[in-house]
């Protein structure tokens, strides 16, 4: 029995990894706060890269969580429950890439890499609040990095650091928006396939592959891609965040492209 509890406790240990990712967020978010950093773009870039990869990992840690409380008792020993990303079955499409897409357009890409024994898992609900935990992660850290704006005010809060975390909430908002979108290979996909007849399932199984390139082809689209960045913006700006600190936010991030970043923002932006 001992042996067994330990075993457990290990597989629930959190990474060194995770906890240097942490860190990492810790020092540039206080870089961007205090303004120690001569480059305050490049220390914001940090901060959202760090703070971003921190997501990621908590996004696919409810995932297994809730597998676990569903049944799935095989997921303590593939390391999932440790918020370690290099024990994800495909590192590249749950870190990399995401990591990627907000470095060069600047946009919340779902990841999805923890494999789920689905057959020990009963109940159709169960499967639904699986695949609905990610994104539901992705939405409460965008309340958190919005919380100084609509909860405690803004008052004394630097403006680097107010426009990181705009930029970030921007983030995580778009990903939450993203992964919700009912197609194969996305978790809102996930939350109606139990719902689902066996024969629909099968005849929209050979496209699974190709469900989040053909997301990104329709969002290429004005019409789409307009109302699309308009939602992104309406919910923010309940959140009390407003467009302009989120433009801010993303120049200073990209902090290669100016050596000045500018904050006014053009009427294309977003769109």
């Amino acid at each position: 029995m001992s042996s067994v509890s330990t075993a457990a406790k290990s597989e629930r240990r959190i990474s060194p990894v995770f906890l240097g990712i942490a860190a990492v967020l810790v020092v540039s978010g206080w870089a961007v706060w205090t303004g120690f950093s001569d480059s305050a773009g490049f220390a914001v870039f940090v901060f959202v890269v760090s703070a971003w990869v921190v997501s990621l990992c908590l996004h696919e840690y409810a995932h297994a969580r809730t597998a676990l409380h569903s049944g799935d008792i095989s997921i303590g020993a593939k390391g999932y429950l440790t918020l370690n990303p290099l024990k994800y079955t495909h590192a590249l499409l749950s870190i990399v890439l995401p990591v990627v897409f907000v470095i060069l357009g600047g946009i919340g890409l779902p990841g999805g890499a923890v494999y789920i024994e689905r057959n020990r898992v009963k109940g159709r609900w169960r499967h639904s609040l699986i695949s609905a935990a990610g994104p539901v992660t992705n939405a409460l850290f965008a309340l958190v990095c919005t919380a100084p704006f609509w909860l405690f005010g803004l008052g004394g809060m630097p403006l680097d650091f107010r426009h990181a975390l705009s930029f970030l909430a921007f983030l995580q908002v778009s990903a939450t928006l993203l992964n919700l979108v009912p197609v194969p290979g996305l978790d809102g996909y996930g939350v109606i396939e139990p719902w689902l007849s066996p024969r629909i399932r099968r005849q929209i199984a050979p496209f699974a592959p190709f469900g989040l390139i053909a997301v990104f082809v329709v969002l290429y689209q004005g019409t789409v891609n307009h109302a699309f960045f308009d939602l992104i913006d309406t919910i923010l700006g309940h959140l009390g965040v407003d467009q302009n600190s989120t433009y801010c936010g993303q120049n200073l991030f990209r902090f290669w492209t100016s050596q000045t970043p500018q904050c006014e923002v053009p009427a294309f932006f977003g769109n």
